[in-house]
């Protein structure tokens, strides 16, 4: 389906455009012909995903794709391996992949991404043996640079896996993806308010050795929000939390009230550090076990602006102390958390945590708020420790420097030159990070 273009924008209201004109496909031979349309009136295309990016990587100014079509194709019981829609929504999995017993390895704590959007920006959960949502791609079909489908796995193609399991968008356009899924499994979940300076103390022993865990630190507090996660088989049973304890703390709380308190900040900043500490006092321990995906994934409605660096782990405390010294000198009042997190090694050519172990450091402002100024100087402080961007949130780096961080950033570009040699899926932001 075609449709003429109105403005678009991200969830984080940071990016819009409007595009010449939005194709909304339905099949894989819909999204070929699409793309085949785009090359023949020489106009550029993207996949738009759900717009969940904070960059730019989204912004369609020719043909916006916004692919309708969803679910899974093919299930492999024996080698737990499914084949989904490249516009399945994260949060549709957990129901499609129940009948077979089978879930996801690890997940982010957002679910409302495409799976192909979400693989493709390099979206990541917690945990310390566990690596980013691509590096579960096991194969993917994709339409490139002249309109031929190409398809990519461990034995056709191999040499382009490292390649196309990340590949921003600047590879071609996902038509499809096969996940290797695990056997379904519950996580015992266990949220408690630790002294922060202790925190970052033990934060490298406990990256390594819970199965899942990461904190929120509120700034002007001594307090951190620990969040360690356990893995389960189902038998175990569950201990869910109760619905109306999950509204108060995940909706009245987590959302309603916080989105007040923010909104209060930018009106009277001097608020900020009082609500903050007011936070610290109320918050207690929470002890839930439940089915992977419900503990994994929490229900953000409060907008905001983020940058996440992935840093090597060992990093990690001495940057957080940086930071935190930084919005003490600046005098700055945030009223968004830190988070930190962590991921293990992998082999992608672009992901933040290729030839290393990471530790992530997210910063965020309100979404009424202007961060530049705020994540320009916590950049400079996680450059200093060898950081590399989340390629799905804002920041200021372009290829020259990305190149030094990327061993294998060239190979990225030999390959772009083979699959979209006439540059067919690229944007500003792509021309910034990749180059022209």
């Amino acid at each position: 389906m075609t449709a003429s273009g109105a403005r678009w924008q991200n969830w984080a209201r940071s990016e819009s455009v409007v595009p010449v004109r939005v194709e909304r496909p339905t099949s894989a031979a819909a999204t070929q012909r699409a793309v085949l349309a785009a090359v023949k009136s020489g106009v550029r295309i993207k996949a738009v995903g759900s717009g969940h990016s904070f960059s730019g990587i989204a912004v369609s100014p020719g043909v916006q794709l916004d692919l309708a079509w969803g679910g899974l194709i093919d299930v492999d019981e024996a080698t737990a391996r499914v084949t989904i829609a490249a516009g399945t929504r994260l949060h549709q999995l957990p129901a499609l992949l129940a009948p077979y017993g089978l879930a996801l390895e690890n997940m982010g704590d957002i679910d409302r991404q495409t799976i192909a959007g979400a693989t493709s920006t390099g979206t990541h959960g917690t945990g310390g043996a566990f690596a980013g949502l691509a590096a579960q791609i096991v194969a993917v079909t994709l339409v490139t640079g002249d309109g031929s489908v190409l398809r990519v796995t461990e034995t056709e193609n191999p040499e382009l896996l490292p390649a196309v399991r990340l590949g921003l968008g600047a590879l071609g356009i996902l038509v499809d993806l096969t996940i290797q899924c695990v056997p379904a499994f519950l996580l015992h979940a266990v949220d408690a308010p630790e002294p922060f300076e202790a925190v970052l103390d033990g934060y490298l022993e406990r990256s390594t050795s819970a199965d899942h865990f990461e904190f929120y630190w509120f700034p002007h507090t001594e307090t951190a929000l620990t969040k360690t996660n356990t893995r389960l088989p189902p038998r175990t049973g569950r201990d869910p939390l109760g619905r109306l304890n999950r509204w108060v703390d995940d909706e009245l709380l987590g959302n309603a009230v916080f989105r007040a308190t923010c909104a209060a900040g930018v009106v009277l900043p001097p608020l900020v550090p009082r609500v903050n500490r007011l936070v610290e006092r109320l918050t207690g321990r929470r002890d839930v076990t439940d089915h992977s995906h419900r503990v994994y994934v929490t229900n953000r409605t409060v907008r905001f602006h983020e940058m996440e660096y992935a840093l090597p782990r060992q990093a990690v405390p001495d940057a957080l102390r940086e930071v935190r010294a930084l919005i003490q000198k600046r005098g700055w009042r945030i009223s968004f958390p830190l988070e930190v997190r962590s991921s293990a090694a992998d082999d992608i050519w672009l992901s933040t945590g290729y030839g290393r172990d990471t530790g992530y450091i997210a910063v965020h402002r309100y979404f009424r708020e202007n961060p530049q100024k705020y994540f320009a100087d916590v950049e400079a402080i996680m450059r200093a420790h060898d950081g590399r961007p989340h390629w799905g949130k804002m920041h200021n780096l372009d290829a020259d420097t990305l190149r030094q961080v990327y061993p294998r950033f060239d190979d990225f570009l030999a390959v772009r030159d083979r699959l979209d040699p006439e540059r067919r899926f690229t944007n500003r932001y792509l021309e910034r990070v990749l180059g022209p």
